[in-house]
């Protein structure tokens, strides 16, 4: 890459469990996208056995079992990212469903947390009558942006684009859900993404650094970036993972019921000569 940026990325998650507990953490950078590794590093305290893996839709996920008592999981990496704000094209075209490639007829159809079915109607009174393309789901990003207030703790683990769209209140993840819904409705395909967002070249927010959801669309022949909680182009974004909506790329699953007792994330750009 020739102008670039380095960024440090990273989680702790600390745990007290009564059994131990088999479990997957999904919060590596993804194998393929335009960021690179340049090091990273595990620290679990106490030391378990762990390995990775990839999922169905190539998310590098590592599998442990979480031992009794307490327990802290630290990831901490350096990554190598293009000093460029995500890459728009109001002149990109939608594509008729019988020239989707196979791999991305998926992303058209309801799942666990996008309702298409659900919302289609809405979908088509609303954005119907705007020209298709890039220029639509913009629409759709620019109306959820503002329909949904951002809210800590207004969500659940249950909680669906219908209920966000009734209830105007969520996380980036609803968000994120609420604009992939709108535009699968459409027969625009669109799939969900979760990972590292810095703050760089915008006003810092208030709240502490979280894991960040937003959206990708596909238009002509490629995925765009739409991101219906912040709705403006940012830099460094380092994607985690990417599936159907957040049921597929959870950050965490247990098979058990560990209490988490903290989380803390980090995504800030590097200075110079700081290791991971």
């Amino acid at each position: 890459m020739s102008d670039t940026l380095e960024l440090r990325v990273g989680c702790e998650f600390r745990y007290r469990a009564e059994h131990p507990t088999p479990s997957v953490f999904q919060v590596e950078p993804h194998g393929a996208g335009q960021h690179r590794v340049l090091r990273d590093a595990w620290e679990l305290v106490p030391e378990a056995p762990s390995r990775a893996y990839r999922d169905l839709y190539d998310n590098v996920c590592r599998r442990m079992t979480i031992p009794a008592g307490e327990f802290s999981l630290r990831y901490d990496a350096t990554v190598q990212v293009p000093d460029a704000f995500d890459a728009t094209a109001p002149e990109a075209r939608e594509l008729p469903a019988q020239d989707l490639p196979d791999d991305v007829l998926l992303y058209t159809l309801p799942s666990r947390y996008c309702l298409s079915d659900e919302l289609a109607d809405d979908a088509w009174e609303r954005f119907g009558a705007v020209a298709p393309g890039y220029g639509r789901v913009q629409a759709i990003t620019d109306f959820v942006h503002g329909h949904v207030r951002f809210q800590y703790g207004s969500s659940t683990p249950s909680t669906t684009a219908v209920d966000v769209h009734r209830d105007g209140v969520g996380v980036c993840r609803d968000f994120a859900h609420l604009g992939i819904t709108y535009c699968r409705a459409l027969n625009i395909p669109a799939r969900y993404v979760f990972g590292y967002l810095p703050d760089i070249a915008v006003e810092p927010l208030p709240d502490p650094m979280d894991f960040c959801a937003w959206a990708e669309a596909w238009l002509d022949g490629r995925w765009y970036t739409f991101d219906p909680r912040n709705n403006e182009p940012r830099k460094g974004r380092t994607v985690i993972g990417r599936g159907r909506d957040a049921l597929d790329v959870a950050m965490v699953t247990t098979y058990g019921a560990p209490s988490l007792e903290a989380m803390t994330v980090w995504a800030e750009e590097a200075p110079a000569g700081v290791e991971a």
